[in-house]
């Protein structure tokens, strides 16, 4: 068994998969209706990406009756100062709730949270 990809749902895969793409500097390998999948440059496991009609995004940090997130990515990055910047200007979004010092969450446009960490 090899794992190829984790799968994120959202509204629209394409716009989701876009977003990891300029963020990651990762290659589309497959783009068809409602489902994409990027790969990184070194060829390990990738992210797909399937349209939900039904998505709800999850709530960061939940509570009660919040749709709580699964699964989150963490990002291994040499400069959080700057990868925090290019997160924001590829359409991150920083979380409210930031429970380290030494990691930034952020949100994409689907609300899926991510860490960045050093």
């Amino acid at each position: 068994m090899r794992l190829t990809a984790t799968v994120l749902s959202a509204l629209d895969a394409r716009e989701l998969a876009d977003f990891y793409r300029r963020l990651l500097d990762w290659t589309v390998v497959q783009d068809e209706p409602g489902w994409v999948t990027l790969r990184p440059p070194d060829g390990g496991a990738g992210l797909s990406f399937q349209s939900e009609p039904d998505y709800i995004p999850p709530v960061w940090p939940a509570s009660g009756g919040d749709q709580r997130m699964m699964a989150h990515l963490d990002i291994h990055v040499d400069d959080l100062a700057e990868a925090s910047r290019r997160a924001e200007a590829v359409g991150a979004r920083l979380a409210d709730y930031q429970p380290q010092d030494d990691v930034r969450v952020y949100l994409d446009p689907s609300g899926h949270p991510f860490c960045l960490f050093t």
